[in-house]
């Protein structure tokens, strides 16, 4: 069995406690340093755990084959430039970056110094999604509705960036193909940014998808549902459960009514469709994504091959998967700001510049 290989976490917030947890229980992980500019709580992650911990990180701070970036989003491109530079691969939670241009510049010192970088974009590994990926459809329709309520998390970004961009990606994974068109519309309630958000993304090969995110909802729910020319399903995240229906183990209608000699279908509107129908649950492995995408990570850290994992299993997002997932977020927050309400041309147009400052200047209130 080969060495564990040495790990760091730079984050020790909301994601990053996840990330020291998992790394210090894999056998193919040495958890060495955790380093957050909030020293207490980069203390409070590794101490328990006796490893190092630092407000930053320098070279001579730890030996380190791999690291997870768990910072704030505008900071990935600040903290993962040393660590690429010198060949240490990293993990970069999503979204790659905040801006497509922050991105592709991540990706560029990816390819320059020939250095793994993972996204994480951790639905990959839902068990449920790879379920899917499982029965080889080819989805010509997806649909998927995200909401909660707000976590008071990620508020300098909007709904798209914070949570959609899950949906963006396994998308983007399950259809494979490049995206044509958006149109979108979002609402801010709580700032600048939209907090909820719709958008209707059309591919160029024909496949569309409709995904609904908002953290505005008082309940959590989290939904797929997968058209394609020979199945429908439908999956809950949440519960981790799902159905698959396949038309070749479905009845065919119409040739049920030859044989039955009916010449109308409506003589068979006492026949119980649910009974006719070959509903089949999907077999939904009890597995745990953050440890098989962090598995599959430090195999490609070992291996020097980007995605990881064995040949033909699960694949985690590569850094060009997270450019591209980062330019069709950029793409549906500029039609959510475009999009005009009233459909005329000197209408009103996006969203709020700032909904408390607006609500101050109407009622002449200071902010």
């Amino acid at each position: 069995m080969s060495s564990p290989l040495p790990v760091a976490v730079f984050g020790a917030g909301h994601m990053g406690r996840h990330h020291v947890r998992v790394y210090s229980q894999l056998p193919a992980a040495r958890l060495v340093g955790v380093i957050d500019q909030n020293i207490e709580r980069a203390k409070a992650l590794a101490e328990p755990l006796g490893v190092r911990y630092a407000e930053r990180w320098t070279p001579e701070f730890a030996d380190i084959a791999a690291a997870t970036i768990a910072v704030p989003t505008v900071h990935h491109l600040a903290a993962a430039r040393p660590l690429i530079e010198r060949g240490i691969g990293v993990l970069i939670e999503k979204p790659l970056a905040p801006t497509v241009a922050e991105a592709l510049e991540i990706a560029a010192l990816s390819r320059r110094h020939n250095c793994i970088v993972h996204v994480g974009h951790t639905e990959r590994f839902n068990p449920a999604v790879l379920a899917v990926q499982r029965l080889g459809i080819r989805p010509k329709f997806i649909e998927s509705h995200r909401i909660s309520p707000f976590t008071f998390r990620s508020a300098d970004v909007g709904v798209v960036f914070d949570m959609m961009i899950h949906d963006i990606d396994v998308m983007l994974h399950l259809v494979r193909d490049e995206v044509a068109r958006v149109d979108a519309v979002g609402v801010n309630v709580l700032g600048p940014h939209e907090d909820v958000a719709n958008v209707r993304i059309a591919c160029r090969g024909g496949a569309v998808a409709d995904l609904t995110a908002s953290r505005l909802a008082l309940k959590t729910e989290r939904r797929l549902r997968v058209f394609a020319e020979n199945a429908y399903i439908s999956l809950d995240y949440h519960k981790r459960s799902g159905v698959a229906i396949q038309l070749d183990r479905n009845l065919d209608v119409i040739k049920f009514a030859r044989e039955r000699n009916v010449d109308d279908l409506s003589q068979l509107a006492g026949v119980d469709f649910g009974k006719m129908v070959n509903v089949e649950p999907l077999t939904i492995e009890n597995s745990d994504p953050l440890t098989t995408e962090l598995t599959a990570f430090l195999d490609a850290v070992r291996l020097r091959r980007s995605g990881g994992g064995a040949a033909g299993g699960p694949q985690a997002a590569d850094v060009d998967d997270g450019v591209t997932a980062v330019r069709v977020a950029s793409m549906i927050v500029d039609a959510i700001r475009a999009h005009r309400w009233d459909g005329a041309a000197d209408g009103r147009v996006g969203l709020e510049a700032d909904i408390v400052g607006a609500k101050a200047r109407s009622t002449g209130r200071p902010e």
